[in-house]
């Protein structure tokens, strides 16, 4: 294993999307959400940590969450949890976690990955992740500056998935032309026809070098606040720097800050299967139907009359559905979300809904 690559796993959102089972107290990538036996979070460093030592993975987090960092990653060091004091969105944490990695290695790459998608092939995932850190950091001697993201090859005309545009030849990797964000319908259906499209997964791998020099040349402001505190990055003092300047950085992604901008931006299409887990439904998409098309996670459902429901509840809860067709059911201690799958984009008007009947405790 190359002692040379790091990996930067990001889990400091909220998963709105998954609520009432996903919530601010215990978010979507700390919970078994597939009923697997690992959580979210667990399978992608067990998954990285096939392809990257494990002292070089790092965990980027909200501050409120290093307990449930601490209690389902114990093997991760404290010095590799680096703790968000406010919400800045891709690119202030990805800077951040590049310079604790720079000060270690300057030959370093790196990937990002987040926390809470799920890949079903870990074989490929390696494969494709070894071939970009070589692309990045190439076994021959060197350094590239090429920005690398593994795309994820379009199955339907999803609209709620950012797209990549490449060259169509048959190198690889592939150049970049531009990045799309969440087209509607006929737009994507035009993309897939076109074949030239993938969608964006949001795992990205570069050398240190790369990234860096990026940031200076597309968010200097950022680059210099962050640079302020470089000499105490890795020590005890590195965390009250943070509390003190992250506020102030700009709350921009990845995407908008560097990659759009950047002219050496390059995409390998992916050989596994990728899942988002985004929302309900694309829960219900990912797992397996019984005979009448119901999900059934945890529970034990009895079921007339009733099919292609998506039902998640406590370890072996007895559900009985009749006469209930294509809805999502989900029982959390507090809260039990009964709607029609077709309205899953409701979940986050619901959720504002209960806060401000209910108070923040139960979102």
């Amino acid at each position: 294993m190359n002692d040379n690559y790091y990996a930067v796993i990001m889990a400091g959102g909220v998963g709105s999307r998954f609520w009432p089972l996903s919530t601010s107290n215990l978010p979507k990538q700390f919970h078994d959400i597939l009923g697997s036996g690992e959580t979210l979070i667990q399978h992608t460093y067990n998954r990285i940590a096939k392809s990257v030592p494990e002292q070089n993975i790092l965990i980027l987090t909200n501050e409120r969450y290093k307990g449930l960092v601490n209690e389902q990653l114990p093997k991760i060091l404290d010095e590799n949890i680096v703790l968000e004091p406010a919400m800045r969105n891709t690119a202030p944490c990805i800077l951040l976690a590049a310079l604790k990695i720079q000060k270690i290695n300057k030959n370093a790459a790196m990937v990002v990955a987040p926390s809470d998608h799920w890949i079903e092939n870990e074989k490929a995932f390696t494969k494709d992740l070894l071939a970009a850190f070589e692309v990045c950091l190439p076994s021959s001697g060197g350094v590239s500056n090429k920005l690398v993201t593994l795309g994820i090859e379009p199955t339907f005309p999803h609209t709620g998935y950012g797209y990549i545009e490449f060259d169509n030849d048959r190198q690889n990797p592939k150049k970049v032309n531009a990045f799309t964000e969440k087209p509607d319908f006929e737009t994507a259906r035009k993309f897939l026809d076109q074949g030239n499209y993938l969608w964006n997964g949001g795992i990205f791998i570069w050398s240190i070098e790369a990234i860096t020099t990026a940031f200076q040349n597309f968010l200097p402001k950022m680059s210099n606040k962050l640079n302020e505190g470089y000499s105490v990055l890795n020590t005890k003092e590195e965390q009250s720097f943070i509390q003190e300047k992250y506020p102030e950085v700009e709350d921009i992604s990845i995407d908008y800050g560097i990659l759009e901008k950047s002219e050496n931006v390059y995409v390998i299409p992916a050989s596994f299967d990728w899942s988002d887990l985004g929302a309900w439904g694309s829960l219900y998409d990912k797992l397996e139907k019984n005979q009448d098309n119901n999900v059934v996670v945890n529970s034990q459902l009895v079921a007339s009359h009733a099919g292609g429901n998506l039902v998640r509840t406590k370890k072996d809860k007895i559900v009985v559905l009749y006469g209930i067709n294509d809805y999502v059911v989900v029982d959390n201690d507090d809260v039990l979300l009964i709607m029609p799958k077709s309205q899953e984009q409701q979940v986050k008007v619901i959720r504002q809904i209960v806060k401000e009947k209910y108070g923040e405790d139960l979102i």
